[in-house]
C-alpha cells in the first residue's frame, strides 16, 4: 500500500516532534543543530512543509537514528 502525500508529511513531522521531544530540546535548539531556522523545524511538525533529501538526512543526523524511523508510522492496535 502506497502512502498518500499528506500521510507522508503527516509521518515525518509526527516522527520528528517524538524524537525530538524525546531528547529533550526546544524546536529552536534543535534547528541549530542542524542548521536550520525555527520557524522551518515548526512547519515541518505541523505539516505545512514538504522537505528535500538533503534535509532528510539532515535531521536524522542531528536527531542520531537512522533515515528511515523518520517514515515509520506507528501502528495503533484496537
Amino acid at each position: 500500500m502506497q502512502l498518500a502525500t499528506m500521510d507522508i508529511i503527516k509521518v515525518f513531522g509526527d516522527n520528528l516532534k517524538k524524537y525530538r521531544t524525546a531528547m529533550g530540546i526546544s524546536q529552536e535548539a534543535f534547528a541549530d543543530k542542524c542548521g536550520m531556522h525555527r520557524t522551518y523545524i515548526s512547519a515541518i511538525e505541523c505539516y505545512r512543509r514538504s522537505i528535500s533529501l538533503e534535509n532528510i538526512q539532515r535531521i536524522a543526523d542531528a536527531l542520531g537514528i537512522e533515515t528511515y524511523k523518520l517514515f515509520l508510522e506507528e501502528k495503533v492496535d484496537d
